[in-house]
């Protein structure tokens, strides 16, 4: 399907932040090799219709522009990529269409979005904060990494704000909402630090708290970084468990003031009815089964918490006999206890049950609940396990009940690819394709029909709302 592209922004300076600005010319930032577009051979259940797909474009249409993460506002899904991010129009989900592309290098490019704010993570070391930034050394004590603003009154053109340094810059991010709404909160969750890196020294056992003043995003403020973990964490283990050094990623839960840290080696949950001071209150860790916590999302009742393994970190293939149903997969956790006495209580594991390839990276990732009262049910992606939704209404029996999954992108040589991210928003499955572009499912079962008429004016997946139908 050809799309319909609006405006390309081709890049942007700090400030002034109101035109274009050609990127510069580093031969780091771009692959010569392009996506020639997503597999034809498809397998899926029957309860599952693929309405449409929208192939990575250019600039962003190379294999090491990596699509990634997304966050929602009314119509518009905002995409992330490892050079920047991509705006869709999503009226009509038969036929999304891209309204803009800001190029912006600087890795992973997690997003969130609050009001007229769009909030972009850079990961990796940039020579300057402005989006014509090149790659730099990680030894470069001058070296650039952390949160981008945009004001995206105007979705058609996006215009940078301001930005904020963090330690060890901004793997992901959080948006966590100020009980007064005077503020956005961002829970920035970084990791790896190494002694040779001059910016990310070891110790890392914290987050880094922005606030951002919704009268004046141009002045973006760390106000604490909180060591999570005074005893240093999980010290890692011989057999692939990952020393835990700060967190992967966090789901809060605002209405109950909790929030779930997927923290490389420790699963941990906070209390942050103080938002600037956020607490840990239980903390487990499974050096069996689980060898890098990746990512956490709560049940609707925030009764329940589904944390993912990313076995292998995203590119390996561990969705294969060899590895096995409890490593790569999901935990599920029962919440005991009520407030700061909650405590984490395991009950099963969940992971796709159809083998991929060994040519095919797979292993839990990015998903969010499909709003159903009485049921938890959730769609998540699996790189190129595909996208698969399972019923956990009982947290010891999870089943699967629908799946689409592609097959390998290359055949012959295993190369990352697949779903990103899959999230159900406003009736429809959204997948983020590391190379496949954006996809839209219709997912077509008696058991979640009612998730249909459930309507977000914004969803960040991360940030967890509660739902009625």
């Amino acid at each position: 399907m050809g799309a319909a592209i609006g405006a390309l922004v081709l890049g942007l300076s700090l400030a002034p932040a109101t035109s274009a600005t050609p990127p510069s010319d580093g031969p780091e930032q771009y692959s010569t090799q392009t996506v020639a577009g997503p597999r034809s051979e498809i397998d899926k259940s029957d309860n599952i219709e693929h309405l449409a797909n929208l192939p990575k474009q250019a600039p962003f249409n190379t294999v090491e522009a990596f699509g990634t993460d997304i966050a929602f506002q009314k119509n518009i899904a905002y995409v992330g990529n490892y050079d920047g991010f991509v705006v869709y129009n999503i009226a009509n989900p038969k036929k999304p269409r891209i309204v803009t592309q800001v190029q912006c290098p600087g890795g992973q490019g997690d997003m969130s979005v609050s009001g007229n704010l769009l909030f972009v993570s850079t990961d990796y070391p940039r020579t300057n904060n402005t989006c014509t930034s090149e790659a730099t050394d990680s030894a470069d004590p001058n070296a650039w990494e952390g949160m981008k603003v945009f004001d995206i009154s105007n979705p058609t053109k996006p215009r940078y704000v301001s930005s904020i340094a963090t330690d060890c810059g901004s793997h992901t991010h959080t948006l966590v909402p100020d009980k007064t709404d005077e503020n956005v909160y961002l829970y920035v969750s970084s990791y790896g630090p190494k002694a040779e890196f001059p910016n990310c020294q070891p110790p890392h056992d914290k987050i880094s708290i922005i606030k951002v003043p919704r009268a004046n995003p141009a002045a973006p403020e760390v106000v604490n970084a909180p060591v999570l973990f005074p005893d240093g964490g999980n010290p890692g283990q011989p057999d692939g468990v990952r020393e835990t050094s700060g967190c992967h990623d966090i789901t809060v839960f605002p209405s109950k003031d909790l929030a779930a840290g997927a923290c490389m080696g420790d699963g941990v949950l906070f209390d942050i009815s103080d938002r600037e001071h956020p607490r840990v209150i239980d903390q487990v860790r499974d050096d069996t089964n689980f060898a890098f916590w990746h990512s956490a999302t709560f049940n609707n009742e925030g009764t329940k918490v589904v944390f993912t393994d990313e076995l292998g970190g995203g590119g390996a293939a561990t969705c294969n006999e060899a590895t096995g149903p409890t490593r790569g997969a999901n935990g599920i956790y029962d919440l005991t206890g009520s407030g700061t006495d909650s405590k984490l209580a395991f009950k099963s594991y969940y992971k796709i049950p159809r083998h991929q390839a060994d040519t095919e990276n797979c292993v839990a990732h990015n998903g969010s609940l499909i709003p159903v009262a009485g049921g938890d049910f959730m769609v998540q992606a699996w790189y190129q396990g595909g996208i698969s939704v399972f019923d956990f209404t009982d947290s010891t029996k999870p089943q699967e009940i629908a799946y689409f999954d592609r097959s390998a992108f290359n055949p012959n040589e295993l190369q990352t690819a697949g779903s990103w991210s899959a999230y159900y928003y406003n009736g429809h499955i959204y997948s983020s394709g590391i190379q496949e572009g954006l996809d839209v499912l219709d997912l077509r079962d008696e058991r979640t029909d009612s998730a249909k008429e459930v309507r977000y004016q914004e969803f960040n997946p991360q940030t967890q709302p509660v739902y009625e139908n």
